[in-house]
């Protein structure tokens, strides 16, 4: 398991080198000027190329992405243009958000996408199964927002039970802090939570037609310990990619839901920073929501290791 890991992690340094320079060249491809925007409409030349040679942009693209590079192994992420404020503070305050968003909902997703799908598949054909197909069916048809506007007129416009955007920090209250989550959250799941139990459902109506679930049963095993151990130990495999993929989409920021409820996380900020041709901090959001979705594939490989062996072996003896 840890040559695994070991191994694992060399890839994730060499995909994250060359990320950031997919970042930092597809950036610096992006239309506009930036020391014009910062120098204003009606700067002369000479103060525009001026702010140029202050910002290193005169200097050839290798040596600009060598001194942004080394900025990050330093920890210095830059300063933004607008906000003239060092990036990575303003990247933790909204990556700290949105890593709670994506945790509580995930939390959620996991516990009942998992539990609805195993039980649509113990009870193939019959009314549970049929039920958890509809809804099913129902979330997966039904885009996001409709769910966030539907959420925000019931129980923000009409029953006034939550807030319906914005956010409070948790030093204002667990109330507050919990209350300006639960939209975000609720739809969110209500996004993920039809696809995670269609394809738990359908990993263990195939695990459950194996020869060795067959056996354990023929051995009068408890139904629960062949469901439990032999059967969905196997057919979580599908399920933790794609839990794993969800995660760095919500922390990379659904952007649509963060503007239905006004959320301040990742995904606005990027928006915020594209609008604004604000080079430094986009290129930081960019990078860190890559790294998030590396981190989150990571993760994802290191269960399948944990969960079924014959993969960590395999990979030892490669």
């Amino acid at each position: 398991m840890l040559l695994y890991t070991l191994t694992r992690l060399a890839y994730l340094a060499m995909v994250l080198v060359v990320m950031s320079i997919l970042v930092f060249l597809v950036t610096q491809a992006m239309p506009g000027d930036v020391a014009s925007m910062i120098a204003g409409q009606f700067a002369s030349k000479e103060v525009i190329d001026a702010i140029t040679v202050k910002l290193g942009l005169d200097q050839p693209l290798i040596v600009q992405y060598g001194r942004w590079a080394a900025g990050i192994l330093q920890g210095d992420l830059g300063r933004s243009l607008v906000l003239e404020q060092p990036v990575a503070p303003i990247l933790m305050e909204a990556l700290s958000r949105s890593l709670v968003l994506a945790v509580v909902a995930l939390a959620v997703v996991t516990v009942i996408g998992i539990g609805a799908g195993v039980l649509a598949a113990v009870q193939r054909g019959r009314m549970a199964d049929q039920m958890v197909s509809g809804v099913s069916y129902l979330g997966i048809a039904v885009p996001d927002f409709f769910w966030a506007i539907v959420l925000v007129l019931i129980f923000g416009s009409y029953l006034k039970w939550l807030p319906t955007g914005g956010y409070a920090p948790l030093a204002d209250g667990f109330v507050p802090w919990a209350s300006h989550l639960v939209l975000p959250v609720v739809t969110l799941v209500l996004m993920l939570i039809a696809r995670i139990a269609r394809l738990t459902r359908s990993s263990m109506i195939d695990v459950l037609q194996t020869n060795y679930v067959k056996y354990a049963r023929a051995k009068g095993l408890p139904e629960k310990v062949v469901i439990v151990r032999h059967a969905l130990r196997n057919a979580l495999l599908p399920t933790i990619t794609v839990l794993a993929i969800d995660f760095g989409l919500i922390l990379g920021g659904v952007v649509v839901i963060e503007t239905v409820f006004s959320f301040p996380g990742m995904g606005r900020l990027l928006l915020f920073a594209i609008q604004r041709h604000d080079l430094p901090l986009i290129q930081a959001t960019i990078l860190i929501i890559s790294t998030a979705y590396c981190l989150a594939n990571l993760a994802a490989d290191l269960l399948y290791a944990f969960v079924n062996p014959k993969i960590r072996h395999g990979m030892g003896n490669a």
